[in-house]
């Protein structure tokens, strides 16, 4: 359960990023550096629990987000879901683009935890 611990590792970072260095002011942030850091910190914690899951074996070959799409599909439709949010949200809106909205940080976060922890889940039934 490594990479579990690793990827709420990396979604706390994220947290710390938006709380102590975006500044945030009537629920938008003002340093756009800050929110793209934690929306990559935090997309990277969803694909590490993801590969976790997935048994990603060639970890160091980057897969493309349909691919992630397509094993999801397999597995559960709302895991697929809120994988898609949090790849919009995080990926998209913040780490690219950006995006100053708090509360739009607060949904990509929140879809973040909700897959962390269903790969948990998952993998302690595996292990029993």
């Amino acid at each position: 359960m490594e990479a579990i611990t690793e990827a709420r590792r990396h979604i706390d970072n994220a947290k710390d990023f938006l709380s102590n260095n975006a500044k945030k002011q009537d629920g938008i942030y003002h340093d756009k550096k800050y929110v793209k850091i934690a929306g990559h910190t935090a997309y990277t914690g969803v694909l590490l629990a993801l590969n976790e899951l997935l048994g990603e074996k060639n970890k160091k070959t980057p897969k493309s987000v349909e691919w992630y799409q397509l094993e999801l599909s397999r597995v559960d439709k709302s895991l697929l879901a809120n994988f898609t949010t949090a790849y919009q949200v995080l990926h998209i809106d913040m780490g690219y683009q950006g995006s100053k909205s708090a509360e739009l940080a607060k949904i990509g976060l929140q879809n973040a935890e909700k897959i962390i922890s269903w790969v948990e889940t998952r993998l302690e039934k595996r292990q029993h």
